[in-house]
């Protein structure tokens, strides 16, 4: 019977949190799994201690760097599980998490669930008890491109319908920087959208060489998907045109004022130049959320059970 998830982890040159990340994905409460690592061809301790984990995981070991877009496309063809669920080799996953994804599954069935991150810094911090769920509140969407809430954009936080995954050709090789919206967009008419408001399902570490500190690497990025809209590459025409500038407007803000506060004038100066219009219609639809709210949610019980007898 094939697994309903498939956890695709990829790593280069993390041997100091590899272990943590695929132990995590171990220690699921639901084993109804399977565990893929891809090996970016690392240069570090990282092969010697993935070679450990035995049949535990499906190991691929790349012999020549191919970037994190590729790696992750090489586990997805690997996969055989209906959901893909992305995990960069530095995070983590709350034992709880493929719980709340498969409760989710199992009411909706949607394309692509957004999960919720909860970052940290320094050691990884042991599970409280009062951390432990009861229930999930989350919202749903006809089409990704209509989410009108907040959400912390990372790969981890990410859980894709297999053949929806494939039918946007999954992530676009040689991007980096801001992939996950890239992939997002590509996926705005994907179909039935969750997106998760409670509980924590991911640990996103914050440590030196996370690429969110490399602001001009973040810019480059961001360009690159201001093009890719403006080249007509992402589904819906036209017509729903504000629709993706509105997605897309929330990282320019963000990076307009990541780059500000950093003191680089000039970079925010450019992201504004060519995102203004992706600006405002970021900030006119929060405006209509603030006058029609968000709509509507819902709360639904986690079983405690849940998982523990697959």
């Amino acid at each position: 019977m094939k697994p309903r998830f498939s956890i695709i982890i990829t790593s280069h040159n993390q041997s100091a949190f590899i272990r943590e990340a695929v132990d995590s994905a171990l220690a699921q409460t639901n084993q109804n799994r399977e565990i893929i690592v891809v090996d970016d061809a690392s240069k570090d301790d990282s092969p010697a201690v993935l070679k450990q984990y035995g049949d535990k995981i499906l190991l691929a070991a790349l012999q020549i760097n191919q970037g994190t877009a590729t790696a992750r496309n090489l586990g997805a063809t690997m996969a055989s599980g209906e959901y893909c669920v992305f995990l960069d080799g530095d995070d983590t996953m709350l034992p709880w998490a493929l719980d709340v994804y498969d409760r989710i599954v199992e009411l909706k069935k949607p394309k692509i669930i957004l999960s919720r991150m909860v970052w940290f810094d320094g050691p990884l911090p042991a599970v409280r008890p009062e951390e432990v769920p009861h229930e999930i509140t989350f919202a749903e969407y006809e089409f990704l491109i209509k989410r009108n809430r907040p959400y912390q954009h990372g790969a981890s936080a990410m859980v894709i319908l297999r053949q929806a995954f494939h039918e946007v050709k999954g992530w676009t090789e040689g991007a980096f920087a801001l992939d996950d919206v890239d992939l997002l967009m590509k996926l705005g008419y994907s179909g039935l959208s969750i997106q998760i408001l409670s509980p924590n399902t991911i640990r996103y570490r914050i440590h030196g060489a996370n690429v969110r500190h490399k602001i001009a690497w973040m810019i480059a990025g961001l360009f690159a998907v201001m093009a890719r809209e403006k080249s007509g590459l992402y589904p819906g025409g036209p017509r729903h045109r504000f629709d993706r500038y509105a997605i897309i407007g929330a990282p320019v803000r963000f990076w307009i004022v990541s780059a500000w506060k950093a003191g680089q004038y000039r970079p925010a100066a450019k992201v504004l130049a060519r995102g203004w219009l992706m600006f405002l219609a970021a900030f006119a639809r929060k405006l209509g959320t603030v006058v029609r709210g968000h709509g509507q949610q819902e709360t639904m019980p986690l079983d405690p059970n849940l998982g523990h007898s697959r």
